[in-house]
């Protein structure tokens, strides 16, 4: 049971309606069913588990309080109580040990599913493909899932992990997202490096003539301009160069400025939880009973830092900065301790898994998506059980040799 919920995990959540929904009611089945191995579990998992449980109430403390402190609704807290998940999938996995081939074989199913999808949707009249959630938040999840593919891969699978990126690549393509591309380009590099083909600097010279190639094609191409808003980007820069902040580029950096603004007057308790857009009426155009234009209804600041910044001050930027640090220390510590000789494994997935969360947090609030939160939170905690078998087996391993 625990390895259909791995398995369903990476291949539903795009590619159907239902996300999450299966892994999640697996995930709870069979803990009742094996509530005295996860008992049995706790020494195994106590020392590591403890550290996401506080993490995991630190968020929802500091959340509930923000809440309260401006009388909102508990429901701005939503996203938070998924951080409860980190502790219990990490339990869950080191008691009911789920294949890793599973979850594997899933990242590879929920890939070329999710690229079905996407090309029914674009040939369908949508401009950008969505799935079933928004297309910023595909393309990110998408290349969680190409994490997962890349490092998380059996013996001698490199024609399927090819497969799988070509068709992730395709889907980000058609999503027409840009701020993917940074954490897209780490992944092919942390590729490059771990595949066992001649030297390294073989493949890094391998990798930097695939990179220039498809830029020249980007680049000479038209509909490869449209369909990766080159042509946009191009338009926003020299519109934001006028002084015009109404265009995607140009209402990020307008919301950056507004949560440093916002940060600066209120630096302990922020503009409250789940309520940026309420600092967005400091700007005329955004305050009523003027007629708000576009920009100023975003609900959030598309970048992590300044939505826990303006939103809950000091503490949250602090909070968000333990959020992406303590998985990190975490994933290197069980790296370095399962002796894997590649990078590769569920330590390293980890690892990418927070670069990837940093990198596209930069463009996209990725904690303010119940899609994107849920799955962080379940595959820090997933991916740590993992690791830490893998520790326990090396171990024993040492111990019988």
């Amino acid at each position: 049971m625990a390895s259909a919920a791995v398995f369903l995990l990476p291949a539903l959540v795009l590619s159907t309606p239902t996300n999450l929904l299966p892994f999640g009611l697996l995930l709870l089945l069979s803990s009742l069913c094996g509530a005295d191995f996860l008992w049995r579990a706790r020494p195994a998992a106590r020392p590591y588990a403890g550290l996401l449980a506080m993490l995991a109430a630190a968020v929802i403390v500091l959340g509930v309080w923000s809440a309260w402190h401006f009388n909102q609704v508990v429901e701005d807290v939503d996203n938070r109580s998924r951080f409860l998940v980190m502790p219990w999938a990490m339990l869950w996995a080191c008691a009911l040990r789920p294949s890793q081939r599973a979850l594997w074989w899933g990242a590879l199913t929920g890939l070329v599913a999710t690229l079905v999808v996407a090309l029914a949707q674009v040939t369908g009249g949508l401009e950008r493909a969505e799935g079933w959630t928004n297309a910023i938040v595909l393309a990110d999840t998408v290349l969680v899932l190409m994490v997962v593919l890349v490092l998380c891969r059996p013996p001698h699978k490199w024609w399927l992990i090819v497969v799988g990126m070509l068709a992730g690549g395709i889907v980000i393509l058609l999503s027409g997202s840009r701020g993917v591309w940074p954490a897209l380009l780490l992944l092919l590099l942390m590729m490059a490096l771990s595949v066992p083909w001649r030297s390294g600097r073989f493949r890094l010279a391998v990798l930097a003539a695939m990179v220039a190639v498809a830029a020249v094609l980007v680049l000479a191409v038209p509909q490869l301009r449209e369909m990766t808003r080159l042509d946009e980007l191009h338009s926003d820069v020299q519109r934001i160069e006028r002084g015009d902040v109404n265009s995607s580029a140009g209402a990020r950096l307008e919301r950056l400025q507004v949560a440093w603004d916002t940060l600066r007057e209120r630096p302990w308790a922020g503009i409250g939880i789940g309520h940026f857009d309420t600092a967005m009426e400091r700007l005329p155009e955004c305050r009523p009973p003027a007629v708000a234009v576009a920009r100023c209804d975003l609900g959030h600041a598309h970048n992590d830092l300044a939505e826990w910044s303006a939103t809950m001050g000091i503490p949250g930027s602090v909070l968000l900065l333990l959020v992406y640090g303590l998985p990190l220390w975490l994933f290197a510590h069980l790296h370095r301790l399962g002796g894997e000789p590649d990078f590769r494994g569920p330590a390293a997935a980890g690892l990418m898994l927070v670069a990837t969360f940093v990198l596209c947090g930069m463009t996209q609030s990725m904690f303010a998506h119940q899609i994107t939160a849920s799955v962080y939170t379940t595959l820090v905690g997933l991916l740590a059980g993992m690791s830490l078998l893998g520790v326990a087996r090396r171990r024993q391993a040492a111990a019988q040799g």
